[in-house]
């Protein structure tokens, strides 16, 4: 297959990249920076995003569309600018594949829009699955509602549109567990806030994989929850990531200072979300338990 990707030097991007050039796949990464190293015949980086770019003009013959492209929510307070940042590059980046898969005169058979389980809200006691409908009522949610519906712009056109809903996403390098892990490699892990708040994590394996396998089969459209099917309340996250790393899981942060030190951002920390991946249910999970997950990420941390 021939394979756009949008925001593909991300984490996701790059693990995704890799593995899809590996099966024999071509593989078009739209970037803003297109002086990146091209390692692979079979990877080529087509400017996008800037002044009279036409990235289409190389992508005429795609087969798959992928769009991971939008500001990371998790490295800096959420101010107001901020806040517009974070939704805007996303509208942005997506109306802009929409314009490109819009322009193209044979479209592509699927696009994968990434997306989160923010679209939920927080809850300590619903159980959310792809069936629920009502989006929550913060700024995530309000963001991921925006984000979709503009995704789906894709479906008026005739393109299978995958909405990729990311919970937590486990790697060793990137994303939250690096800062999770700080605490306990000090001897002073335990809960943040009252550890009753839900964790949905995924292994970023789980993650190519999950997108590998929607690419593949022609029957899933819509909201696909990528999380593990088995989520835990942040005090089993932190006793098992102790055990895994045979380090004490005793200390609590109170929520407040939590609050004061991140304000609004700290609902990705202080709240949380269970969601199940009922669509999902025909894909194996490679790391279906946190304690394999952790095992695989930390197997040289110990």
């Amino acid at each position: 297959m021939k394979i756009a990707i949008a925001g593909g030097t991300g984490l996701v991007g790059k693990a995704l990249t890799n593995i899809l050039i590996k099966q024999g796949h071509e593989v078009y990464v739209l970037t803003r920076n297109i002086s990146n190293n091209n390692s692979s015949p079979k990877l080529t980086y087509v400017s996008w995003l800037n002044s009279g770019d036409c990235p289409e003009e190389s992508l005429k013959d795609v087969d798959a569309f992928i769009n991971l492209a939008g500001e990371s929510i998790n490295s800096g307070r959420w101010t107001k600018k901020r806040k517009e940042r974070i939704k805007n590059s996303r509208i942005q980046a997506t109306n802009e594949v929409i314009r490109i898969i819009t322009a193209l005169p044979i479209k592509p058979k699927v696009l994968i829009n990434a997306s989160a389980i923010g679209f939920y809200g927080t809850s300590y006691s619903e159980t959310f699955t792809e069936d629920c409908v009502t989006p929550g009522h913060d700024f995530l949610a309000s963001t991921v509602k925006d984000w979709e519906k503009t995704a789906r712009k894709a479906e008026a056109i005739g393109v299978r549109t995958v909405l990729a809903r990311f919970g937590i996403i486990l790697d060793k390098n990137e994303g939250a567990l690096p800062k999770l892990l700080i605490p306990y490699k000090l001897f002073a892990g335990g809960n943040l806030g009252s550890g009753e708040q839900w964790m949905s994590w995924i292994h970023i394996d789980d993650v190519v994989q999950g997108l590998n396998y929607c690419l593949q089969t022609n029957t899933i459209e819509g909201p696909v929850n990528f999380v593990s099917p088995q989520p835990l309340k942040m005090k089993e996250f932190g006793q098992t990531l102790g055990r895994v790393l045979k380090r004490p899981h005793w200390f609590s942060t109170p929520a407040l200072p939590i609050k004061l030190a991140l304000g609004e951002m700290s609902l990705l920390i202080l709240e949380g979300q269970k969601v199940l991946p009922t669509k999902l249910h025909d894909y194996h999970f490679l790391f279906p338990t946190l304690e394999k997950a952790l095992k695989n990420i930390l197997q040289n941390e110990t």
